[in-house]
């Protein structure tokens, strides 16, 4: 089995307005953040390609020492849009299953996507990782590859598993608490300043 990892970017620039910081710890938020999820999923040995989509000259150079496919997202004009971008991609590079993470799930660790992937059962398999608040979509494996496209910004958990189990019985939705630990607002940052899950360095700054 071929798999790859698709991370969406949106421009750091104009990521996590929520987050109520001033635009350069905001654009170093995003970089950290980036950084831990794409080495986690380099370092988790599991992945035959990983692509990260972007129009952020920055993302892209960020984690080119990652060995990553870079995809340049030139519209800019969603996560599905980016993710159809990366789905186009593989359809031509031959690839079996993708995962979709998010920038923004800093604590995953190896082990949370080793225990995903115990949970495809069949080769035709739709996996929904759902966020922290169960208002979208952390992790999404779907086998194959070009299986369903991508609902997200659209009460994304629900729909992803709602079109995964009209297309395959191996529809599940998975919950893996650090991968449904996502950064989306000041509450988020407060916990996360609060975790010991991972070293995550230079937070201290971001204290609110």
């Amino acid at each position: 089995m071929s798999i790859a990892a698709i991370i969406p970017v949106k421009t750091f620039s104009r990521a996590k307005t929520r987050l109520n910081l001033s635009s350069d710890k905001r654009i170093e938020l995003c970089k950290i953040m980036l950084e831990e999820v794409v080495g986690t999923i380099y370092n988790s040995k599991i992945f035959d390609m990983i692509l990260v989509v972007s129009k952020d000259e920055n993302a892209l150079k960020l984690t080119k020492r990652f060995g990553v496919q870079e995809i340049f997202d030139n519209d800019e004009s969603g996560v599905n849009h980016a993710i159809s971008l990366a789905d186009n991609f593989l359809a031509n590079n031959g690839c079996n299953t993708s995962i979709v993470f998010p920038q923004d799930i800093p604590f995953m660790q190896t082990e949370d996507i080793e225990n995903l992937i115990l949970f495809q059962k069949s080769p035709k398999s739709v996996l929904v990782v759902p966020s922290r608040r169960f208002d979208g979509t952390n992790a999404l494996l779907r086998s194959p590859a070009n299986l369903m496209g991508t609902h997200y910004d659209e009460d994304s958990y629900k729909i992803h598993l709602h079109v995964g189990k009209s297309l395959t019985y191996n529809s599940s939705l998975v919950l893996l608490r650090r991968i449904m630990f996502d950064i989306d607002n000041q509450e988020d940052l407060k916990l996360l300043l609060t975790q010991n899950e991972k070293s995550l360095v230079n937070l201290a700054e971001f204290r609110i």
